[in-house]
């Protein structure tokens, strides 16, 4: 499913985390302090950060200059009265939840890797799941970024109102983000369970079932094939035959056949909040072999209409497809984010590694879903033009004139972006 990144003799990224992508930039950055990359971007016509590389289009190319955060001092400042911490933008969540839990801390949310970057997934709106979870972005209280012309901006949820809501999920398109302030709550602890066969009917009762919930479907059986059910330790374990399915007697991995001693632990053992909401654990690769992935977020209360309108395609999604993951998540109000102001179904797909294979496929999962106004996840493979974004999201204008205000040179700018968001 996934390759190592390809860092050169300078330790930037040339190509992203599935290989799919190989960078266009020129030239190569690896600043050590903040000064010295504001000195990069501020010299440079066109400019990219990357992070771990987690996106699967080009919206992360250039044909300019690419720069590494990761060598920026990996800073956590922990602000207990505030109930906020600062981190490093490059900073992976797993280790920021290792230290965080330490000092007896947690984040609301994470996703299921924890191996991505925190500014990147926030760009990009990433998220896990859980119905009354937002996205990784509702949790970003500040931010600082450097801007085109090499100034250093803070922006702030309580001061900047409007705005702040509007630069979260950025694209990167607003500038290179340096640290970013978090909400942290009292760490906790999870049980995690996997069921097997669920019936379709009982998928809005399933996600809705526990903290966080995952449900992997390969679109072969009327039944779905897992559920990952993340439930607060101090909640009861479910009973037995909950919802019509069986629990699992053998740890799985949401990809049959692949190694489930990468995952995190499951059969209910109680464990710590961010060795338990992640599907995989930060010590292991999470996968191997190569993949593509696309991910269409939907009004939650359309759930089963959106499914029914994929079934008449379900033998072609299962020719191409590893698996399929259905995650809730909570409506919230930033500009750019796939569940801007909806509770959200998101269909996530794991292709085989095939551009020409999954093309087709992904373009007639487009034309089905598209009664239900899809919102694409931003990193991944997705063919809607610049018309649908601007139906898909009502503050599309918004972003594009902030775009345009801060960033007038197109100093940020790519293909991708042009496309999605011309000027």
């Amino acid at each position: 499913m996934t390759t190592p990144l390809d860092h050169g003799g300078d330790a930037v990224p040339r190509r992203n985390w599935a290989g799919n992508v190989r960078y266009a930039a020129q030239r190569h950055h690896r600043p050590t302090d903040v000064d010295e990359l504001r000195r990069i971007v501020a010299g440079s016509r066109r400019l990219r950060a990357v992070g771990t590389g987690h996106s699967f289009n080009r919206l992360g190319d250039s044909t300019g200059d690419l720069v590494s955060l990761a060598g920026l001092p990996p800073e956590v400042t922990l602000d207990r009265d505030r109930g906020t911490v600062t981190v490093a933008a490059a900073l992976r969540y797993g280790d920021l939840a290792t230290r965080l839990h330490a000092e007896g801390y947690a984040l609301a949310n994470l996703a299921s890797l924890p191996h991505i970057s925190v500014a990147g997934a926030i760009a990009t709106g990433t998220h896990g799941s859980g119905e009354g979870n937002g996205n990784l972005a509702t949790a970003v209280a500040a931010l600082e970024l450097v801007t085109a012309d090499g100034d250093l901006l803070r922006v702030d949820r309580d001061a900047d109102g409007d705005t702040f809501a509007g630069m979260v999920v950025s694209l990167g398109a607003l500038g290179v983000v340096t640290r970013v302030t978090l909400d942290v709550v009292p760490t906790y602890d999870v049980r995690q369970y996997v069921h097997l066969g669920l019936p379709r009917a009982e998928l809005d009762a399933a996600l809705g079932s526990a903290y966080s919930v995952s449900i992997f479907t390969d679109w072969r059986s009327p039944r779905i094939g897992q559920v990952w059910r993340k439930q607060r330790a101090d909640q009861p374990a479910p009973p037995a035959g909950w919802l019509g399915t069986t629990a699992a007697d053998a740890p799985q991995h949401p990809v049959p056949g692949m190694p489930a001693e990468n995952c995190t632990p499951q059969f209910g053992e109680r464990g710590p909040w961010h060795e338990r909401l992640p599907h995989f654990r930060l010590g292991f690769t999470p996968s191997s072999g190569d993949e593509l992935q696309s991910e269409y977020h939907l009004p939650r209360a359309a759930a089963a209409e959106a499914l029914a309108a994929l079934d008449p395609m379900a033998d072609r999604i299962a020719a191409v497809l590893q698996i399929s993951e259905l995650r809730a998540v909570a409506a919230d109000g930033l500009w750019l984010s796939p569940n801007h102001e909806r509770d959200s179904l998101a269909i996530h797909f794991t292709w085989i590694g095939d551009e020409a294979a999954v093309a087709p496929v992904v373009a007639e999962v487009e034309q089905r879903l598209a009664p239900f106004t899809p919102r694409p996840h931003w990193g991944k493979v997705f063919g809607l033009d610049a018309e649908a974004v601007a139906a898909a999201w009502p503050r599309y204008r918004d972003f594009r004139a902030l775009l345009d205000k801060l960033d007038p040179d197109g100093t940020f700018r790519t293909d991708e972006l042009d496309r999605l968001f011309p000027r």
